[in-house]
């Protein structure tokens, strides 16, 4: 079934790659705050790295950067993007969160930023944390980011489907609108006490859990994590 749910959301976000890239440019200030306090000959693993956003800030920070993704168009993006920089530390992999291609207590610091949610199935999503922790050198650090359930969006949504449900709690397809798609995306949004849970499973420290206002008013849309392995 894993293999279905991949096929199905590597298709989804190949389709949707361009239109992303032109709408989401700016590399947050949480992960460029994250990212300052690296050190200049860590190794970083931007897990879903998307369009490249953060990853190219990585890799103008640390000594390597890793990118890996689902999306081979997003890859290609990003590898346009990393020429006309001429930048050279930048490794690019095709893959998925849930098995990283890396040894154990062998990178210094992930982003795991907006990613996490969109991997199908609570036993999945816990494989990929604990894939994070397991590459984790002793001392690394990871930042990883996920949508909030109760945000101004949606928290109607999940308030009508606590009574009524037929699927994992949490669960929704959100769909991409911009230049004229209409594309369902799989998400599971978190509560916070949800998320902290997971988190606390992976045997990593929390130095960090905040609730991050980015579009939302009402609500927190996000909730951002920094764990650090002993």
């Amino acid at each position: 079934m894993q293999k279905e749910h991949r096929f199905t959301a590597q298709n989804t976000w190949d389709t949707i790659a361009e239109s992303f890239d032109t709408t989401r440019k700016k590399p947050w200030s949480i992960c460029l705050d994250y990212i300052s306090t690296l050190q200049p000959n860590d190794i970083i693993v931007d897990l879903g790295c998307g369009n490249g956003r953060h990853l190219i800030p990585s890799a103008q920070q640390c000594s390597q950067a890793i990118g890996i993704d689902l999306s081979q168009k997003f890859l290609m993006i990003i590898n346009n993007k990393v020429k006309k920089m001429n930048l050279t530390n930048i490794t690019l992999i095709h893959g998925d969160a849930v098995h990283l291609p890396f040894t154990d207590q062998s990178i210094n610091a992930i982003l795991f930023i907006a990613s996490l949610h969109n991997i199908q199935g609570k036993v999945h999503r816990q494989q990929a944390l604990l894939e994070l922790a397991r590459v984790l050198k002793p001392q690394g650090t990871a930042l990883i980011s996920v949508w909030s359930r109760w945000q101004d969006k949606y928290y109607r949504h999940f308030f009508k489907q606590y009574f009524k449900r037929d699927h994992e709690f949490g669960d929704i397809n959100i769909y991409w609108k911009q230049h004229n798609l209409n594309i369902p995306r799989f998400y599971h949004l978190y509560s916070r006490g949800e998320f902290r849970k997971e988190l606390q499973q992976t045997g990593l420290t929390i130095q960090s859990l905040k609730s991050v206002y980015i579009t939302s008013r009402r609500f927190p849309d996000n909730y951002f994590a920094v764990l650090q392995k002993a």
